[in-house]
């Protein structure tokens, strides 16, 4: 099974490649090699096409081999406090079909019953066999055991939902489950800006403020599957001390003055206090959003310039911290507040690269709003025991 494995891999990797260039790369004999691959065309993980040049000696024209992405599919789903989006993936991360729906509407009248309900149009509509489905992986917005349980998803209202003996009362398949930032961080380093890289740190900036740890290429966790919660970081300890109130239980300092909420909580409480200001009126009226921050301050508005670069600076101390103790070989950065990436990358690269000791890539999501649904394939791949799991 090794051996079929490593094969398959191999076969992913170098596409199209020959029986001959598959034994002289891995170092097997060529019977064996030629056994294995028939076994693969058998069960239609690989097949073959095309005819190679021969050698400079002559002979025979070697047959080419590929992997055959179409071979099985895998769902891939992110559950947001927001929106639940759902895809069915090829074995090479080509989405196939996709839906979503809004959580609050099924919070309360079963959410896994929707998602099940989901799955069955997806499949009908697009003419998939239901054999073929493998598996599904999930992204939650919260802590997570390898049990199964969803130890405490505020935005849920969940604390220790066991979530997989709930989704098995409606889906047939095996489902594996982790954190959402854990699963982009997986979908980035499979598909997006960490690909080929083995040390990843992958930093989601939105309301809130979370960090996905790859170490060796292993996803680390912590002792109690909380690793990489950022937002509690402090870069202000003065601030800390005189300032911060936690906002509502389990909100981090860090998120209070650098995530979406809090840029345009800033923002709104100055504007209202400038009376000149174009948006005082509307200020007083309603809360102006991180987004507003970001689009005034591209605009040259002082008071949002203040804002956005304050909280970039934050930001930028909070990566310095992270990437000197664990020195990834790249950052990324995801979430709503990297929607003004052009705006904000440069402006943290300043800072980074001034302090940190060692130099480090440092990059935005290339897979953007699908990181999550495709790191829940990863993370279903790299998962399941079955020949496609290369880990």
């Amino acid at each position: 099974m090794l051996n079929k494995k490593r094969i398959l891999q191999c076969i992913l990797e170098h596409a199209p490649i020959s029986r001959a260039e598959i034994a002289g790369k891995m170092k097997i004999s060529k019977p064996t090699v030629s056994l294995l691959v028939d076994e693969l065309i058998q069960e239609k993980w690989v097949f073959e096409k095309g005819i190679g040049d021969s050698t400079s000696q002559g002979g025979r024209r070697p047959i080419h081999l590929y992997f055959n992405e179409k071979a099985a599919y895998i769902i891939g789903t992110d559950i947001g406090g927001t929106k639940v989006k759902m895809v069915i993936s090829d074995l090479n991360g080509n989405i196939v079909a996709s839906s979503s729906f809004q959580t609050e509407h099924y919070l309360n009248t079963g959410l896994l019953k929707k998602m099940a309900k989901e799955i069955g149009v997806m499949i009908q509509k697009n003419g998939i066999d239901q054999q073929m489905i493998l598996g599904m992986g999930v992204g939650v917005p919260g802590v997570t055991e390898t049990t199964g349980i969803v130890v405490e998803a505020p935005s849920l209202n969940w604390i220790r939902y066991p979530f997989i003996k709930e989704a098995e009362r409606y889906l047939s398949f095996p489902i594996y489950m982790d954190n959402d930032v854990n699963v982009a961080a997986l979908g980035e380093q499979w598909l997006g800006n960490a690909k080929h890289k083995e040390n990843v740190l992958f930093i989601a900036i939105g309301t809130g403020i979370g960090s996905g740890i790859i170490i060796h290429n292993q996803l680390y966790r912590g002792s109690s599957n909380a690793a990489g919660e950022m937002g509690y970081m402090v870069t202000d300890k003065n601030d800390m001390k005189n300032e911060f109130k936690p906002i509502f239980h389990r909100y981090g300092y860090l998120e209070s003055v650098a995530g979406g909420k809090a840029i345009g909580d800033k923002l709104t409480k100055l504007v209202i206090q400038n009376p000149d200001h174009p948006l005082n009126e509307q200020a007083k009226l309603e809360e102006l959003t991180g987004e507003m921050a970001f689009t005034l301050a591209k605009k040259g508005d002082e008071i949002a310039l203040k804002v956005v670069d304050e909280a970039i600076e934050h930001i930028a101390y909070g990566i310095i911290n992270a990437a000197s103790l664990l020195n990834p070989e790249v950052i990324i950065l995801g979430g709503g507040v990297l929607k003004s990436s052009e705006f904000i990358l440069p402006k943290l690269r300043e800072i980074v690269d001034h302090y940190l000791p060692s130099s480090v890539e440092l990059n935005i999501s290339q897979l953007e709003e699908d990181a999550g649904v495709l790191g829940a394939v990863s993370l279903f791949i790299r998962e399941h025991d079955s020949i496609i799991n290369f880990s």
